[in-house]
């Protein structure tokens, strides 16, 4: 998702550090901030801005050198190379351990652990109260309407025409979840190449 995502982590410093300066380091990350993805990356090694809302010291443990901090980043935040580039700053860092706890509307306050799902696994009725049904993909992305007739060419990957909506798209870039009344159709982006309005990238079918 390209929504805010929240971590709670672990990081190692190099060098003794006062407390009251490393904050003010890390203080300086807080904002528009130029990354450059790490070497191990799935997209373009190329610097691009990204934004930290916030990063703060919650704890430091002096004889081990280590600091427990919270963050919340713009989508696409390297917090590895984040810490990486602090320990430029400070004579060195490393992340240790490194937990998401929020992602756009999702909390860790209102998911289960991999052990829960382990013992309700087999129990349907236990599933379906945890289970979230794919319409909540309206509260994450901007949605579009088309019209039934054409379900069946779109369920196989076609593009969405012009003829195809019912009613107008005011979204004109990035991903639309499509729906047909109720029904959700799929993950599409707006592409607006003359009568094609927007093209699959998840279908359900």
């Amino acid at each position: 998702m390209k929504k805010r995502k929240s971590y709670v982590g672990v990081m190692k410093i190099h060098k003794s550090i006062d407390e009251k300066e490393l904050k003010k380091e890390m203080s300086k990350f807080v904002g528009k901030i130029m990354q450059l993805p790490p070497v191990k990356s799935r997209v373009k090694r190329q610097e691009r801005e990204r934004e930290v809302y916030s990063w703060n010291l919650l704890e430091f443990d002096k004889e081990k050198n280590e600091v427990l901090f919270d963050c919340e980043v713009e989508a696409g935040t390297y917090i590895r190379k984040l810490i990486s580039d602090l320990g430029e700053k400070i004579g060195g860092a490393h992340m240790l351990e490194l937990r998401r706890t929020k992602a756009g509307i999702f909390s860790e306050d209102s998911s289960i652990n991999l052990y829960e799902l382990e013992k309700i696994k087999n129990s349907e009725n236990k599933l379906r109260e945890i289970l979230i049904p794919g319409e909540v993909i309206s509260k994450i992305l901007p949605t579009i309407e088309v019209k039934e007739d054409n379900l069946k060419q779109l369920l196989t990957g076609k593009p969405i025409m012009k003829q195809n909506l019912l009613g107008k798209v005011e979204v004109k870039e990035g991903d639309v979840a499509v729906f047909s009344g109720l029904r959700f159709i799929g993950i599409y982006k707006i592409v607006n190449e003359k009568d094609i309005i927007a093209k699959p990238e998840f279908v359900m079918n």
